[in-house]
């Protein structure tokens, strides 16, 4: 056998090694960050951190906390209110409301009833006051409570519609957020997500950089960042239909450019960061609808039958017992 050809096979070898040590590197580097951050924080840090900083968000951001926006924050709602296809008659839940300008505002635009939970009694304040402000006690009700235990506050199969706005993320256990919400979704109910998931890295080199970044957002926000991959197959064990999972689709001249996310960190001082040029921003936003689904076959003889299917394999339901 030639040296050279020798000297290939073995170099060939040592990369096949290097790239599988590299996966099994990052994968453990992704393992411990979700370990180290599930013990950084609560539901109750979550609690503090918005009782404390609710004001700062206010001042910089205004009404609306979010941070993938646009400039003038209606076209934002606009765009949320068509992307989760809210219509006049629902039943809708705002899971982590803030003081409830999203609610008030779909509200205004569709005749529908909102329940808006809030963690935060400072934002359950705030709240409320900006409900009566507006004289909408009767169609937007705010609960103080956790998103992760619905069924404590809320009746079974009730809501059309449940949406997080960048609020899915500040949830300690994700799977279990998924269980209660379908536990309080009718059946054909559906789930709207507009939030930031993990970076899926395009150069190896740039994986660790993501996940410490990515860690420095979760210790600073008190968030956990989710991983979309994960949110998935949660999403399609528990049985939901995947009926949209896709980019936030706002127009370049109405993108506030993340600006106002820095503007606060200049404020406050959490997770400030001094040089933007080179720093690597671990998240991609996108937005997610799953439903519920139909209990019935003639629901789903088209569109979703495999779903259906499946659902009454799952549950060992025939067809003559629903």
């Amino acid at each position: 056998m030639d040296i050279e050809y020798v000297v290939l096979i073995a170099v060939t070898l040592c990369s096949i090694v290097l790239n599988l040590l590299l996966m099994l590197k990052i994968k453990k580097s992704w393992s411990l960050v979700n370990n180290k951050k599930s013990q950084l924080h609560s539901v109750e840090d979550v609690s503090n951190f918005y009782d404390k900083h609710t004001v700062d968000f206010l001042k910089v951001y205004g009404d609306v906390i979010q941070a993938f926006r646009t400039t003038d924050v209606h076209d934002l709602l606009d765009y949320e209110l068509d992307a989760m296809d809210m219509e006049d008659g629902m039943r809708v839940l705002d899971a982590g409301c803030g003081i409830c300008a999203p609610a008030i505002y779909l509200a205004e635009q569709r005749d529908v009833e909102i329940d808006a939970i809030s963690i935060s009694q400072d934002q359950v304040d705030r709240a409320k006051k900006a409900v009566e402000a507006r004289n909408l006690q009767d169609r937007v009700r705010v609960i103080k409570g956790d998103y992760h235990k619905l069924e404590d506050y809320l009746e079974t199969d009730t809501y059309d519609l449940i949406y997080f706005l960048e609020s899915f993320g500040h949830g300690v256990d994700h799977k279990r957020i998924l269980d209660q919400c379908w536990a309080v979704l009718k059946p054909g109910g559906s789930i709207y997500i507009k939030d930031l998931f993990l970076k899926e890295a395009a150069l190896s080199s740039m994986q660790n950089e993501i996940l410490r970044e990515a860690q420095n957002i979760n210790e600073a926000y008190k968030y956990n960042i989710p991983d979309l991959y994960e949110i998935l197959r949660m999403a399609r064990k528990k049985g939901y239909i995947l009926a949209r999972v896709k980019t936030i689709d706002i127009p370049l001249e109405k993108f506030e450019n993340l600006t106002i996310s820095n503007d606060f960190q200049e404020l406050t001082g959490i997770n400030k960061i001094d040089n933007l040029q080179n720093y690597v921003f671990p998240v991609d936003f996108f937005e997610l609808k799953l439903i519920k689904p139909w209990n019935a076959l003639e629901y789903g003889n088209s569109r979703y039958f495999l779903q259906n299917l499946y659902y009454m394999q799952v549950h060992n339901k025939k067809q003559e017992e629903l």
